[in-house]
């Protein structure tokens, strides 16, 4: 008898989609908030993206940089749509071409350590009177400059991945920028670069 008991019961089936949902739930709901998560945050992006390449656009044509406000207020306004608690950081930064953004002024590395001293040669494309690593200005900078918009954001994430996942942050953070060139508004800048020798 008691052993008819004992084969019945371990043959019965009955609760065992409940132990074995069980089983499966947690890794199920982790890979689903991941999934959430991961869309949020390139859904974010891509309206970043959209956000600063008009606010770029409109930073290029005259009289924008009496609008430098505004211009961001777009941005953030696009950005906080999607994450209320975001933060952002605008940066803009000016150069005389495409091809000088975020590169070194030129000049002859005679000892081939990456950095231009000891009287080596560089072109002063600035002119400021020192070899620049980047010899970008911030602001607006004049006609035809070519002006790397860069916007920073950081928000908290949509759901608490950081507390599950061991390594992730609870803050997600987001850089995007975009390069433009300024209309052919006012007199550009022709000036030659003046060659000048590092100390």
């Amino acid at each position: 008898m008691r052993f008819r008991c004992l084969r019945k019961l371990a043959a019965d089936r009955q609760g065992a989609t409940i132990v074995e949902f069980a089983l499966i739930a947690p890794a199920l709901l982790l890979t689903l908030m991941g999934l959430f998560d991961m869309a949020h945050n390139m859904y974010t992006a891509q309206m970043l993206n959209g956000a600063i390449q008009q606010a770029a656009r409109n930073s290029t044509i005259e009289g924008a940089e009496g609008r430098e406000a505004a211009l961001d207020a777009i941005v953030t306004k696009a950005v906080k749509a999607i994450s209320p608690a975001a933060t952002v950081r605008f940066s803009r930064t000016a150069y005389q071409s495409f091809t000088s953004v975020g590169r070194p002024e030129d000049w002859t590395d005679v000892d081939n350590d990456g950095t231009c001293n000891r009287g080596e040669p560089y072109e002063d494309a600035n002119s400021n009177g020192t070899w620049d690593r980047d010899p970008g200005q911030a602001g607006f900078g004049g006609a035809r400059d070519a002006v790397l918009y860069t916007v920073a954001i950081e928000y908290p994430r949509l759901f608490p991945i950081a507390k599950l996942i061991p390594g992730q942050s609870e803050l997600m953070r987001m850089k995007s920028a975009t390069v433009l060139r300024n209309q052919p508004f006012g007199t550009a800048d022709t000036s030659t670069p003046v060659t000048r020798n590092c100390t």
